[in-house]
């Protein structure tokens, strides 16, 4: 009996040293690659069973091979490894066909589950059908980051149903600010009807009957002060998404014309008997507990197990702090470029102040701070002094919490903060080409501090003279 062969395609020698050792004990016979290029040349000649693949790899990135793969028709599970995930790269793999998402560092016994996993859906379906969704335009401008296990999960939940039909309706759950429209955006724009119209709704902003005009629409005469016909959401929503935000608080009324809508994909505006067919795809979001709103009976529960199809739940900011660095880096990015200005980056001490911060308002709240504190910087580095005045009271601030210990925090931390530091001192020494008295002035520090980072970081004045 044939062995069923793997091969590991990855440039990191001991990722390939114990995904062999582990795998060939179990009885598999494996292969390795070091290149992108070397990993297509030899699933074209030895088409292996399973695939283990990494991103980043010299000559082809791991998304070009699977890109390349797909364009020959090779229909050969593959399992994504990456040390650094992103929510385009997860999308783009799952959509490339990626049986699993895995990221670094990566448990021997999870591998495994998930390799028997992937073995035993090629021997049950040989046909099935690659997943298939391209992405029409770049989501850059809603943009989810993070580098946390429960956002790469969503990530892949993303991916996953922008595969499905438009009749697949989604509930997205989680505290305000938590990002559950970006997750509603990011499912409409990585889908295959992007090009069609993106349609939000917030079911608190108004009363009853105009957001009944508004999803439905009405015809004219239809009541006092309808002179003209009006087309309501769903039927400008066309082949897009149709966004319900804060459903939960949805009147009574409303929650069974739109169970009605749900069910038989039909509507009639106000005023009117002609049915007319909704082909938009639903997402629904909201910051309660529907299960507990249910048996308030302030909820149908018909109507949440029509949403609730694919269920999206975002986790609270403080429940991601490794994330917390990241986010405000991609925050302090996009207001430098809203408004015009070059902050080069953010100081240890605010730094520090963010990732112990507790953010009630989650990533709005991040967001919110950045923007403050982008709008009132006067230098090149965020300051303390440029913080909201929660930050400036922090012995008194209750939202203040102890220093987190995470290593995945800590580290994130650490990152961010040296590769800022070199660029740093680098820029400094260029600007005052490569005058270690003059750059250590223009950045307030002293220049034994100055030479002590230059020394940190290999930095040598001369090749900025």
């Amino acid at each position: 009996m044939n062995k069923t062969r793997l091969l590991i395609a990855d440039d990191d020698k001991n990722i390939q040293f114990a995904f062999r050792k582990t795998f060939e004990k179990d009885g598999f016979e494996v292969e390795v690659a070091s290149t992108g290029t070397e990993a297509f040349k030899k699933v074209r000649n030895t088409s292996p069973d399973l695939i283990f693949l990494d991103i980043t790899m010299p000559e082809m990135s791991g998304l070009e091979v699977m890109e390349a793969l797909k364009n020959e028709g090779i229909k050969i599970p593959v399992i994504v490894i990456t040390g650094y995930g992103t929510m385009q790269t997860a999308i783009r793999a799952i959509q490339l066909g990626a049986y699993e998402y895995l990221t670094k560092p990566l448990d021997v016994d999870k591998v495994r589950v998930v390799a028997q996993r992937a073995l035993e859906m090629v021997r049950l379906r040989q046909e099935i059908e690659q997943l298939k969704s391209k992405l029409v335009r770049p989501i850059n401008e809603y943009e989810l980051v993070g580098n946390d296990p429960k956002m790469q999960e969503i990530y892949k939940i993303i991916g996953t149903v922008t595969t499905t039909p438009n009749t697949t309706n989604v509930l997205i759950v989680g505290e305000s600010g938590t990002g559950k429209e970006l997750v509603a955006r990011a499912i409409h724009y990585s889908g295959s009807f992007a090009s069609e119209p993106f349609v939000a709704i917030n079911c608190t902003v108004l009363p009853e009957n105009l957001l009944e005009s508004e999803l439905f629409g009405h015809e004219k005469g239809a009541f006092t002060g309808a002179d003209k016909l009006k087309l309501g959401k769903f039927e400008v929503a066309k082949q897009g998404t149709i966004y319900l935000d804060e459903i939960g608080d949805m009147s009574p009324k409303l929650q069974q014309k739109l169970l009605r809508v749900l069910q038989e994909r039909v509507f009639e505006r106000l005023g009117g008997n002609e049915p007319i067919p909704v082909k938009a795809r639903f997402i629904a979001s909201t910051n309660k507990n529907l299960e507990q709103e249910i048996e308030r009976g302030n909820f149908r529960e018909d109507l949440y197990f029509r949403l609730n199809v694919i269920k999206i739940e975002l986790p609270p900011l403080k429940e991601r702090p490794g994330d917390i660095p990241l986010l405000a880096y991609h925050f302090l990015h996009k207001y430098n470029q809203r408004m015009g200005k070059n902050i080069q980056g953010i100081s240890r001490e605010v730094m520090e102040l963010l990732t112990h911060y507790n953010y009630p308002g989650n990533v709005r709240e991040l967001e919110n701070i950045i923007e403050h504190a982008v709008a009132l910087e006067k230098g090149d580095i965020l300051l303390p002094e440029s913080l909201p005045m929660q930050f400036q009271r922090n012995s008194v601030n209750h939202t203040i919490d102890v220093p987190i210990t995470s290593p995945v925090l800590s580290q994130a931390r650490k990152d961010v903060l040296e590769a800022f530091e070199r660029k740093f001192i680098i820029e400094s020494l260029r600007a005052n080409k490569g005058n270690v008295t003059a750059a250590a002035r223009q950045s307030h520090i002293t220049r034994q501090s100055f030479q002590r980072l230059m020394k940190k970081y290999g930095i040598d004045s001369s090749d900025y003279r």
